[in-house]
């Protein structure tokens, strides 16, 4: 009852908290001995944890430990292991639950369903320590077989042995790891943030900081953020292999951005349908292709081979001297003793020296036996020009091919020797990339071989037409332009007009056409630092790798479809740690089931 007076003022009592069976614990008795929560050791409890999952090790013992009786009997079976790694408190439905328990999405992917004894963190350090493992066991067999073959080639040759903490494959597997393991802890780290700033009870934040918080929030944060993780590229020595890696990572983030403009019509627009009704997106001409990258590619190629020698893809060039015969002979059997023949190289270095002269005319030392027929700066090539047609008029013909006064003549035989030699190569490379296809040998063997000769025929025409393209069009401009008309950009000239070629192989030549590309943008880089066109960046090829990941996480946030390869899809998914799965292909599956 109340009074008039006022309310009544009796202590408000908080309701009686009743603690559940699992909160109350027993105190121990006086003279008892505790018992441990666990009978299972910790280390090896997280050794297990780090080394393989319950779903592995069930996979494990299913299709291999159960099929011997021996190791049957001395394995713990996957219940014993399940407690291993849950502490001794799991059931053996753990499994199933986890595969039932599954979020639908890639966010929930990324933050980890799996038990308490297989976290997230556990996943990130395993797969790592997998990482490091595989890539250091492939690089000491690399190293082993190249030691191998440069015993063989130099046998007296000393072997200079390295500490194994400066090792190449140590520095790169601890570099790969790192990486892996670096993405996933910083994307699940940024994925978890933006969650909790889009979060209702995170409004006061978002107000007083509506920049950062725009950041934050953005779908892209978490790809951006975690491509940091590529600074760990640092950790392996500057060498070509680390500039390779980072060409390659974006030119393929590049192609992904490519595609993703292009999937919403950014590239060719849109246009009105038939009928007036609605837009539609215009489609790729049909002559647009990576075989256009190849013109350029070679031009550059060629340029640099003949003037920055140093500067130049070794590999790529040697593949061009060795069938190059005719125009670059061997030595001959006759040759006088101490007369030095040119190699491949020393010719390719006084065609330099000669479009730095502007390409002077030829003077036959056959008809005239007393007069200096050459500059000293090119007395490398005297024993090739001595053998020289006096009919020749060009110095650069006398080098290229001193028998032979037609140009038209050599361009022929180079046709008629190489192509057949381009032919048995090409046959060989691209029969072994078929035989993991060899069950469709067995089901349409008629249309496997099919499509195999005309992939050589296509590639030979291609290889063969570019390099004699090449070397002619030094004869060519030498009969048609002024001495000094483009004397060194001709060369330049020259491999895009080889380049041209690749119209022959446009459909399935793309491959070889990003490759040739990617070889082109290293050897422009060294050349434009050699001519200081622009200073070379201290880590600059980490930085650029950071850039590929962040433009490929971007786009694979922004739609994953952009990255046609599914392969590609499925490891793009492991690195986030959302599992080995193609997203784009369900969400593909989804919309058809929404559409339907």
């Amino acid at each position: 009852m109340t009074s008039e007076a006022g309310p009544s003022r009796l202590p408000t009592l908080t309701p009686l908290e009743i603690p559940s069976q699992h909160d109350i614990v027993s105190r121990p008795r006086a003279n008892s001995k505790s018992k441990p929560k666990s009978a299972v050791d910790p280390v090896l409890r997280n050794a297990l944890r780090y080394t393989i999952s319950a779903r592995e090790y069930e996979t494990l013992h299913k299709y291999v430990l159960s099929r011997s009786r021996l190791l049957r009997k001395r394995m713990p079976s996957v219940n014993t292991v399940e407690r291993y790694m849950d502490g001794g408190n799991t059931r053996r439905g753990s499994i199933s639950d986890r595969d039932s328990g599954k979020g639908k999405g890639k966010e929930k992917a990324t933050n980890g369903n799996g038990s308490r004894g297989d976290t997230y963190n556990a996943r990130v350090i395993r797969d790592a320590l997998r990482v490091f493992i595989a890539t250091g066991l492939g690089m000491r067999a690399y190293e082993m077989v190249m030691a191998r073959l440069k015993a063989q080639k130099e046998p007296n040759m000393p072997q200079k042995k390295q500490p194994f903490y400066k090792s190449a494959g140590l520095r790169l597997s601890l570099s790969l790891s790192t990486i892996l393991m670096l993405y996933r802890l910083l994307f699940r780290f940024l994925s978890r943030l933006r969650a909790h700033l889009l979060d209702q009870s995170a409004a006061p934040f978002r107000n007083r900081n509506p920049r950062t918080s725009q950041a934050l929030t953005s779908p892209y944060a978490p790809a951006v953020g975690a491509s940091l993780a590529g600074l760990a590229l640092g950790i392996y020595p500057s060498q070509q292999l680390r500039v390779t890696v980072a060409i390659a990572a974006i030119f393929r983030a590049l192609e992904f951005g490519w595609n993703l403009l292009e999937d919403e019509g950014l590239i060719w627009g849109w246009k009105t349908r038939a009928g007036g009704k609605g837009m539609v997106k215009r489609e790729r001409p049909w002559w647009w292709g990576s075989w256009m990258l190849q013109p350029f590619a070679f031009g550059q190629i060629l340029h640099a081979t003949v003037f920055d020698r140093e500067s130049s893809p070794i590999a790529f060039a040697d593949f061009v001297w060795k069938n190059t015969t005719t125009y670059l002979r061997g030595v001959p059997k006759d040759l006088p003793a101490g007369m030095k023949w040119p190699n491949a190289w020393e010719i390719a270095d006084n065609l330099a020296q000669m479009a730095k002269l502007n390409w002077p005319p030829f003077v036959s030392p056959t008809l005239f036996p007393d007069q200096e027929t050459l500059p000293s700066s090119l007395a490398a090539v005297a024993p090739l020009t001595a053998r020289a047609h006096p009919l020749i008029t060009s110095l650069s013909c006398a080098t290229l091919h001193p028998s032979d006064p037609s140009c038209l003549r050599t361009y022929l035989t180079f046709w008629v020797r190489s192509f057949p030699r381009m032919g048995r190569f090409f046959l060989l490379f691209y029969s072994l990339l078929m035989l993991p296809r060899y069950k469709l040998l067995y089901n349409s063997p008629l249309y496997l071989v099919n499509r195999l000769l005309s992939r050589v025929l296509r590639m030979s025409t291609f290889a063969t037409g570019a390099i004699s393209t090449a070397w002619a069009s030094i004869c060519f401009f030498q009969t048609w332009f002024p001495r000094t008309f483009l004397p060194t950009q001709r060369i330049f000239l020259g491999g895009f007009l080889a380049g041209l070629w690749a119209w022959v192989e446009r459909k399935e030549g793309r491959s070889v056409f990003l490759y040739s590309a990617k070889t082109s943008v290293d050897s422009l880089w060294k050349v434009g630092v050699k001519r200081r066109w622009w200073r070379a960046m201290k880590g600059g090829d980490v930085w650029v790798f950071v850039l590929a990941l962040a433009i490929t996480g971007a786009v694979y946030e922004r739609d994953a479809r952009a990255i046609r390869e599914s392969y590609v899809r499925k490891g793009v998914s492991w690195v986030r740690g959302a599992g080995f799965r193609d997203w784009g292909l369900e969400e593909e599956e989804e919309e058809e089931d929404k559409e339907e």
